[in-house]
């Protein structure tokens, strides 16, 4: 008996709207603090701000998308936010102070915690509810490879020509994006399904089925932002810095290879025989880390750690939306997400006051001990849910 597909041109469609967004996200979050600190003379704090000003738009905002995705429609919203974000990212050709950076992006967060909600609901209806593991891990996969190609795009361009020609090629990629929304069909809401009443109600801004995976997802995007705010860091002190651009290369090749076993398996065994073991392998690449003196364990924990990881997010994200009927998986996918970045924001901070009090290598061994309470947690807490 032939499976349901998962490769349909609807499917390749909101997978290219996802990839064109994050690499766009990506690339503007590694080069934006450098363009402010060169325009501008901004200090290394302000040029955090940049990135801060995006995401804090994006947790405010987060929240409320489910029940927006309600009353509008997926695909209504869907076309409406990867406009907006296209249109906002033309201003960045224009603008020429500080605090109006700021504003901007502020202002494209908010877009942009839309459209990524959307893009991720829309998914979940979509992939055959028997491969949901596997298809969201494949959609996922796009927020990924955006890790890899953002920032080696954006520093590759600024490195041979101007900042404002990567402005006009990040346009271009949301252009791409809105061209592929126009060819995405939504599942939405009808009938008996359909929720009573359109008005905002604050009980219902998180979705209390995914409340407890969100949950986990925040503690591992907390662990996780060790990596993407300060791994760059970590290899120049280190004297690795030759070789941490190929960090997030060897990330991306493990966790291409490695996913679609483990999201049939996910899918085949239930999410626990997957999960678990994958967060043991995100807590030994941690681990790994904190010793990691030379290219080859360096490299090594990359691997072990895009392994572990890398499929961590689109399986926490499926518990989320099976735990839901389908008029909610808008809400249940703005949970998730908006504590997933509420845990890389507060990662970013707190993790880095805690490098400045101790070192990279008992930060590292702190987190490795910490994956592993997850673990522990995420057994106690979803013990009472059957399909986990």
């Amino acid at each position: 008996m032939s499976q349901p597909r998962i490769w349909t041109k609807n499917f390749i469609s909101i997978a290219a709207v996802n990839l064109f967004i994050f690499i766009t996200f990506y690339t503007l979050l590694t080069t934006l603090p450098l363009y402010v600190i060169d325009k501008w003379g901004a200090t290394e704090a302000q040029g955090g701000l940049v990135v801060t000003a995006m995401l804090l738009a994006a947790i405010l905002l987060r929240p409320f998308s489910g029940t927006i995705l309600d009353k509008f429609g997926k695909r209504k919203m869907l076309l409406i936010s990867s406009i907006l974000f296209a249109m906002t990212m033309i201003f960045y050709l224009f603008v020429d102070t500080f605090m109006t950076m700021l504003v901007l992006r502020f202002i494209h967060g908010l877009s942009f915690a839309i459209v990524t909600t959307v893009t991720s609901a829309i998914a979940a209806d979509i992939v055959p509810a028997k491969r949901r593991g596997e298809g969201l891990g494949y959609f996922t996969m796009a927020m990924n490879l955006a890790v890899v190609f953002g920032p080696f795009i954006g520093l590759t361009v600024i490195q041979f020509t101007s900042y404002y020609n990567l402005f006009l090629m990040l346009n271009l990629f949301t252009v791409l994006s809105v061209i592929s929304s126009f060819f995405v069909q939504a599942k939405e809401v009808t009938g008996t399904d359909k929720p009573k009443g359109t008005s905002f109600k604050w009980k219902e801004l998180l979705e209390k089925e995914a409340v407890s995976i969100s949950f986990i997802g925040l503690l591992i995007a907390f662990a996780y932002a060790s990596i993407v705010s300060f791994i760059s860091v970590y290899a120049n002190a280190r004297g690795l810095d030759h070789v941490s651009n190929y960090f997030f290369v060897v990330f991306a090749v493990t966790m291409l290879l490695s996913r679609p076993f483990l999201g049939k398996q996910f899918d085949l065994r239930g999410p626990k025989p997957v999960i678990i073991p994958c967060m043991v392998l995100f807590s030994l690449g941690l681990f790994m880390l904190s010793f990691s003196n030379h290219a080859v364990t360096f490299l090594i924990a990359a691997a072990v750690i895009g392994v572990g990881y890398g499929s961590l997010l689109p399986f926490f994200l499926t518990i989320a939306v099976s735990r839901v009927k389908q008029h909610r998986t808008g809400h249940a996918t703005a949970t998730f997400y908006t504590l997933y970045d509420l845990g890389i924001a507060l990662g970013s901070f707190v993790l880095g006051v805690i490098i400045k009090y101790t070192s990279f290598s008992q930060m590292f061994i702190f987190l490795s001990v910490f994956v592993f309470m997850i673990l522990l947690f995420f057994t106690f807490l979803n013990r009472h849910y059957k399909n986990d």
